[in-house]
């Protein structure tokens, strides 16, 4: 049941006492649309952003906004949260027009935005960070009391075990956004909109945000929900709204669609078309590792590698397959183990011998150790591949030039030029470089880890193209994805990881998701006989 709420402003300004009106008081609604978007057009100096969106957000209820990186999604959700106040087209909330001139105006009807950007201050508390410009007052001072009260409070909602005097700083990635998606829901949201929530977290803590989701989802708050996983999209969401190009494509009911026509109302094209075919691969061994161990994070692994093959690495998040990748580049030490490259023994002590053994590597986290948002195109490739550029000390321009204007051009990288801050560039671009930047070199492994990891389907399909086109060339490449139809169809042979240990090795023509699925629960279950045994 869903519950019309009728709030006085001194109830809205206490988080408290207004989820429990949630709970306890109203009318009763039956999914009723709370938000229209009617034929909204924005236009930038020579661009048309949106040209004809609705839209229709219905409280109680989780609405998908999809579409490819540049469809208009982040534009559309900016106008509903009062970023952009410059645009064509009628936004109707709860029955009347609304023209929000600022973020305070959206976040007064309790329209509030969780957006990619993290917005924290890191020398504060988790419960400063949250009361931050709207601090309980008493006496015209700060209600520190109060602060903490409904600080400890809505912690304990959302089911946080985080310290409320914890400092932002020292937090993790996936913390942070947790505390950012608290923020919104503490500021009485009504419509709360969620862009890529849940591309810093893991497994587990997705889990919990969307039980929480579902909770408020009960008490009547309408959710927008942007994301490029399409399984979370159909394991949340009701309702969904397609967007291309700027253009509105369709919506309705997501019981009524499936994955493979999602995509083909996203991209204009069959599903089918998005994973290019394999080339054959019969090189040289190229990397072999043999019995690398890493104490307390995995053992014994042994596999090999050839020139010309992608090898998937298959397995749940925590589940070690990130921390075997780093430990063969040279970012985390392992103990024992051997690692040879073209049949010789190397000693990889960091990411520099890695490099100089001709092995590169795009981590799952690009935004932190992938590029350098506020330096350009041209300088991000610089600082990867300085050695390469530098003579008697002084950088080389015309190789720079040409390097980096040919990787630009073959990346087909859609900015401006090569001087263009990287931290402007859409998620999919900022993937092509951190990936094109290795490519100035001799590389002969490469390793990718969740290569495609927030970005959308037509930047997919570039990565997927290049990934084929460098083993096509000869190059050995190690896939890591929690994508299990991107690990089945863009690999050769895939590896099965589970609890640190090899689960088995599958050929593409005979794995399937069942199948690496059921050596997962194989290995888990017996690591949990041998610590109940050893418990015992």
């Amino acid at each position: 049941m869903i519950k019309r709420l009728n709030i006085s402003a001194q109830v809205s300004n206490d988080p408290v006492k207004y989820l429990a009106e949630l709970v306890t008081g109203g009318e009763i609604l039956n999914n009723e649309v709370v938000v229209e978007l009617r034929n909204i057009r924005k236009e930038f100096p020579g661009v048309v952003a949106l040209d004809g969106v609705n839209m229709d957000i219905r409280a109680g209820c989780i609405h998908a906004l999809l579409g490819e990186n540049g469809a208009g999604k982040s534009t559309l959700m900016k106008i509903l949260s009062g970023t952009y106040k410059n645009y064509d087209g009628e936004v109707i909330y709860q029955g009347r027009e609304v023209h929000l001139k600022s973020e305070k105006d959206a976040i007064d009807l309790g329209i509030a935005i969780v957006s990619q950007e993290l917005n924290f201050v890191p020398e504060l508390t988790i419960a400063e960070n949250l009361y931050l410009g709207r601090e309980p007052k008493v006496h015209g001072f700060v209600d520190k009391k109060k602060r903490a009260e409904d600080s400890a409070y809505w912690l304990s909602f959302m089911g946080l075990d985080y310290g409320q005097d914890t400092k932002m700083g020292d937090l993790s990635v996936a913390q942070r956004q947790m505390i950012e998606i608290l923020k919104a829901v503490s500021r009485n949201g009504k419509v709360l909109i969620m862009d890529e929530p849940t591309s810093a977290l893991t497994g587990m803590e997705t889990a919990i945000l969307f039980d929480k989701i579902r909770e408020l989802k009960e008490k009547g708050i309408a959710f927008v929900f942007i994301s490029h996983r399409l399984d979370e999209v159909f394991e949340l969401c009701d309702d969904y709204t397609v967007l291309r190009d700027g253009q509105y494509i369709g919506s309705g009911r997501l019981t009524d669609i499936d994955q493979d026509q999602m995509i083909s109302m996203m991209v204009g094209r069959e599903v089918q078309e998005i994973y290019p075919p394999l080339t054959s691969a019969a090189g040289r061994t190229v990397l072999e590792v043999k019995n690398l161990n890493s104490e307390g994070v995995f053992e014994n692994i042994s596999f090999t590698l050839h020139a010309g093959e992608i090898l998937g690495f298959a397995g749940m998040m925590g589940a070690g397959r990130s921390e075997i990748a780093r430990a063969i580049f040279g970012m985390d030490r392992y103990d024992s183990g051997e690692i040879r490259i073209d049949g010789e023994p190397c000693q990889i002590r960091d990411i520099r011998d890695a490099v100089n053994h001709g092995i590169a590597m795009v981590t799952e986290d690009r935004a932190e150790y992938g590029f350098v948002g506020v330096r350009s195109i041209r300088e991000n490739v610089v600082l990867a591949n300085e050695d390469l550029f530098t003579r008697h000390g002084i950088l080389d321009g015309p190789k720079i030039q040409k390097n980096v204007t040919d990787i630009y051009e073959r990346l087909d990288i859609k900015a401006p030029g090569i001087d263009t801050l990287v931290g402007t560039l859409s998620g999919g671009n900022q993937q092509k470089l951190v990936l094109g930047k290795w490519l100035v070199r001799d590389v002969s492994v490469l390793i990718l880890d969740e290569p495609t990891r927030g970005i959308d389907v037509g930047a997919r399909q570039e990565i997927y193209r290049l990934i084929v086109e460098l083993a096509a060339q000869g190059m050995a490449i190690l896939l890591i994805s929690s994508d299990m139809p991107e690990v089945l169809s863009m690999s050769h042979r895939i590896m099965v990881i589970a609890n640190g240990k090899c689960a088995g090795e599958l050929s593409s023509k005979e794995a399937t998701q069942d199948l690496i699925m059921k050596k997962i629960v194989e290995v888990d279950r017996n690591y949990e006989r041998h610590s109940a045994e050893n418990e015992a």
